[in-house]
């Protein structure tokens, strides 16, 4: 595998390594995977650094461009993923002060704002919208804003309803978040902090609309602080209150959390239990319909032994950055009675699934199109090389359409051809066309027939084919 993944092609800028391979029997390529594609893989290296750490996304308003925020341990590359299978590496904003391990990246309002451990750091602002523009890539970026209320943090928290960042983990208020009103992204202002709770290792700031009618329209702070989730109201950024706490079984190092989309329920990973421990990958579900008195529901069980670190929450799917076991995605909508099942992963380090922290750090889930960001830690394997892959949800099926049962295609995956047979009435506008949405061939079919589709001169990848722009069914050529 380590040698497939240091063979690379160099296109205008686009970096390619593994690309656009579909999860077929199983693997995708090298990759362990169920029901997920890859789509491209970028090295750290890439970026010219020896390692990355968290990431964020950013999708352009203006035209729907979708762009990577990759943490290294030197700064933060920005990667125009739009077209997944030839991401374009644009450049890189280099780090405030030193080095860092720990870095992280939020977005608010078009502006990238990156803090991290790095001695005396602060934090950057970035003004996204200059990615519009790259002439030359890839660019060394310089900063737009910069805020020195702080030195190192360990993460940076926003709530993009409500128009503040939030440092966590860092010298001020007992490592408590300290608050930054970035209402005017250029010229971010101090605005207090919380630090009665202490230490916070990561959180979450929402505008609460959940089912405590007490706090609907407050803006809520979720700490995951090293042994103890809190809650608190930091609403008044003058005089923030606390509303309670809850702790749990086996506490290790209490790491970070995510509401789901209706703030009843709050998802946490404890990073090192496993490790202390010995039971296979665990988050702590607690019920949060009474913020005053938040309980303890049930825990998830995972398949491997493999450390937890960052999840998120998209609907009804909770995706979990696993280090060993890649990304997990695990189905939630049967939260309320205490189940929840995995239903897809990508092991991006495919040599084992044991705890520890070489693999997948981060995932991120939130781009319209599809497209799912992981970005992986070289923790203590020497031998592994980590980055950025995306990946995006398979749908290889070989299942007729909804639609009428008009179309189906034999076989799927195909080789050098494959068939399309009709049923019932005739098609009158067929198009196979690839992942960019170029036409590759457009006809009409009578019903009740089938034609062979050469398809010997296009190479292996993903394309689609789509019947009166209703129905579109994936094929994967090998």
């Amino acid at each position: 595998m380590k040698k497939k993944l240091l063979q690379l092609s160099l296109v205008l800028c686009t970096f390619s390594a593994v690309a656009q391979t579909p999860c077929v029997g199983g693997m995708a390529g090298d990759y362990p995977c169920q029901g997920y594609d890859l789509m491209s893989f970028i090295p750290w290296t890439t970026f010219g650094a020896t390692n990355a750490n968290d990431s964020w996304g950013w999708t352009d308003p203006q035209d729907g461009k979708e762009y990577a925020l990759v943490g290294v341990n030197n700064g933060v590359a920005f990667v125009d993923i739009t077209d997944p299978v030839n991401p374009m590496y644009l450049g890189k904003l280099p780090t405030h002060t030193d080095s860092s391990l720990w870095r992280d990246v939020k977005v608010y309002n078009n502006y990238a704002f990156v803090v991290s451990e790095a001695a005396g750091h602060g934090m950057q602002v970035f003004d996204l919208t200059r990615l519009r523009s790259v002439g030359s890539p890839p660019e060394t970026f310089t900063e737009d804003a910069h805020y020195d209320g702080f030195g190192s943090a360990h993460n940076v928290v926003i709530n993009e309803s409500a128009g503040f960042a939030y440092g966590v983990g860092t010298n001020t208020f007992n490592g408590g978040p300290h608050f930054v009103d970035i209402s005017d992204p250029l010229n971010p202002v101090g605005a207090g902090g919380y630090g009665v709770s202490d230490y916070s290792h990561d959180g979450q700031v929402v505008t609460y609309n959940g089912p405590d009618t007490d706090y609907t329209g407050r803006e809520i702070y979720i700490g995951s602080n090293t042994n103890v989730v809190i809650i608190a109201d930091i609403t008044d950024k003058s005089n923030p209150q606390f509303i309670s706490s809850i702790g749990y079984n086996n506490i290790a190092y209490t790491h970070q959390g995510w509401f789901t989309d209706d703030h009843q329920y709050f998802i946490l990973g404890d990073e090192i239990d496993e490790i202390n421990f010995g039971f296979n990958t665990r988050n702590i579900i607690f019920d949060f319909s009474d913020l005053d008195n938040p309980q303890h529901v049930f825990d998830y069980s995972g398949p491997t032994p493999a450390t937890d670190h960052n999840g998120y929450v998209k609907g009804d799917v909770f995706y979990l950055a696993n280090y060993k076991a890649g990304v997990r995605m695990i189905d939630i909508s049967d939260i309320g009675n205490g189940n929840a099942t995995e239903i897809g992963y990508f092991d991006i380090y495919p040599d084992n699934d044991t705890v520890g922290y070489d693999g997948a750090w981060n995932i991120y889930p939130y781009f319209e199109s599809g497209n799912l960001l992981i970005t992986s830690l070289q923790f203590s394997d020497a031998s592994y090389l980590g980055g950025m892959h995306i990946i995006r949800e398979s749908n290889l099926g070989t299942e007729d359409f909804s639609l009428e049962n008009q179309l189906a295609l034999s076989p799927n995956p195909a080789n050098n051809s494959f068939t399309i047979r009709t049923e019932q009435a005739p098609i009158n506008n067929l198009v196979v066309y690839d992942v960019l949405g170029q036409v590759l061939m457009e006809r009409s079919l009578p019903g009740n027939t089938s034609e062979t589709i050469d398809i010997s001169t296009l190479s292996a990848g993903i394309y689609y084919v789509s019947i009166n722009n209703k129905a579109t069914k994936k094929l994967i050529k090998q």
